[in-house]
């Protein structure tokens, strides 16, 4: 019994951190990209749709690496494939 406790604490730390530090790099990536499309759009006004066009493909990509890692978080959290070792 005190391994399925040890199991699930380290489970569900890894789960937080998972999900902390997905969100934490979603979020400095979307905010320099959005950073470096405001200098790009002030400095060639002209190339704003290309650039905007990158820019919304990048977004969601960045979007979909959090998203998947949210998805797996939610695997382990309600059916862990590591309680079955135990078992």
């Amino acid at each position: 019994m005190e391994h399925l406790a040890m199991i699930q604490s380290f489970t569900a730390i890894g789960l937080g951190l998972m999900v902390g530090l997905g969100a934490l790099g979603a979020c400095i990536g979307i905010g320099i990209m959005s950073a470096s499309f405001l200098d790009g759009a002030a400095r060639q006004p002209e190339l704003i749709p290309q650039l905007q066009t990158k820019v919304f493909l990048l977004l969601g990509l960045i979007d979909a690496s959090f998203i998947i890692s949210v998805g797996i978080v939610m695997m382990f959290a309600f059916a862990n494939p590591l309680l079955s070792v135990i078992s």
